[in-house]
């Protein structure tokens, strides 16, 4: 999968798991799990024309974030200095939860790659200070981790 592929599988991964965390926040309604997720992505893909060859990178970003949510919460709150995950911006908390997954668990991914695309995506999304924001808390999680 060359870069733009991959920027575009991010990109369409953040935007699914910022949907899923907008309803949970707005109306209490917990994202899809097992075969509903499943169906739910395959509709995304079809419906918004998401190319077949980002499809896996996409779907494995959606999928591991959302399994190992509380465990990527406790790893982004130990590292967020003086901020809680629920006190964040939805755009802010949706990239730290899905950098910090990829970090964690794409280990052939390097990690200077990952906070890059992270950033790049908070200036895309985010707010003048997210991207900033976004790569303290990054940078600090890849230190420790030595992942």
């Amino acid at each position: 999968m060359i870069k733009n592929q991959r920027h575009l599988s991010r990109e369409v991964a953040f935007q699914i798991l910022y949907r899923y965390d907008l309803a949970l926040h707005a109306d209490k309604t917990d994202p899809p799990a097992g075969p509903q997720l499943q169906e739910d992505l395959k509709h995304h893909f079809k419906h918004f024309e998401v190319p077949n060859e980002i499809q896996e990178f996409t779907q494995d970003l959606i999928i591991g974030t959302l399994n190992k949510i509380k465990e990527l919460d406790a790893i982004i709150e130990a590292h967020a200095k003086n901020w809680r995950l629920d006190r964040m911006a939805t755009v802010d908390r949706t990239l730290l939860r899905m950098a910090t997954y990829e970090l964690m668990h794409h280990s052939q991914t390097p990690q200077a790659v990952t906070i890059d695309e992270a950033i790049e995506l908070a200036k895309q999304f985010g707010t003048a200070q997210t991207a900033s924001f976004i790569n303290g808390i990054l940078d600090s999680i890849a230190k420790k981790s030595g992942a």
